[in-house]
């Protein structure tokens, strides 16, 4: 096994082992349409490129003869504490077992290290197994689960979580929106965008009562959100690709 930083040539070869890998991890749960539209909006070939060509992005693969059969994603977030989100982690189901999963791993952890993360963080849908098991025991611990919908359907998320720096604890923001309401921002809660992150944003205090979202790039409230889980801020343009379902294995 080999592994090296992806490049643009790799992009039909990713595009395989994600269908392969979403397919093996899914095909008991979701539909096979979805999957096949998840792939197309999730790695669609000129987004990958741009990816792989972002010095941001930590995006290595596993070659064996040549071929692709594994590959991850991840970046670092600048919120109030230095977070790298693993954007996902695939391996073709006919190399499973084989370490490519682990060695993938442990080359996005060492390359987030290096870039002074407080904590690295991946979250995968509970009804990939294999997912969830992988994580676990790779030392990550489960903080959380929420309900996240894609396209018209709904289903069970975990968030795992490695500290590898500092615990700088919690940090909140209270603004009022153009329309008169108070919100509690979640600095430690946060999705990628184009331009800046996108905060979860809280009706009280406590985080009982969802708002939405708000703008790290212009701090505005005027968040969009389509089936798919797209983002966009309405005010800046600031926009998330389409949700991903996980960091997988």
């Amino acid at each position: 096994m080999e592994l090296r930083d992806a490049t643009a040539a790799d992009v039909d070869a990713i595009r395989e082992v994600a269908r392969e890998s979403l397919l093996a991890s899914y095909g008991h749960a979701v539909d096979e349409a979805l999957l096949a539209e998840a792939v197309d909006e999730w790695y669609d070939p000129d987004d990958l490129v741009a990816d792989i060509g972002d010095e941001g992005t930590v995006c290595p693969v596993a070659v064996v003869d040549e071929d692709v059969v594994g590959f991850a994603e991840s970046y670092v977030v600048g919120r109030r504490e230095r977070v790298g989100e693993i954007d996902w982690l695939h391996v073709h189901p006919d190399h499973r077992g084989s370490g490519f999963g682990s060695a993938l791993l442990e080359r996005v952890e060492a390359e987030l290290r290096e870039a002074d993360v407080d904590r690295i963080e991946a979250r995968v849908l509970v009804a990939n197994e294999a997912g969830t098991a992988f994580y676990e025991a790779e030392g990550y611990e489960l903080v959380g689960e929420r309900r996240v919908e894609i396209g018209e359907e709904t289903f069970d998320e975990r968030e795992y979580r490695k500290q590898v720096s500092r615990l700088t604890g919690i940090s909140e923001g209270v603004v009022e929106t153009g329309t008169g309401d108070t919100v509690y921002v979640a600095f430690d809660e946060s999705e990628r965008g184009s331009e800046g992150p996108f905060y979860v944003a809280y009706s009280d205090p406590e985080r009982e009562r969802r708002y939405g979202y708000f703008c790290g790039n212009c701090e505005g409230t005027d968040v969009a959100i389509d089936t798919m889980d797209r983002m966009e801020c309405g005010d800046c343009g600031n926009r998330r690709k389409p949700s991903r379902w996980d960091a997988a294995y």
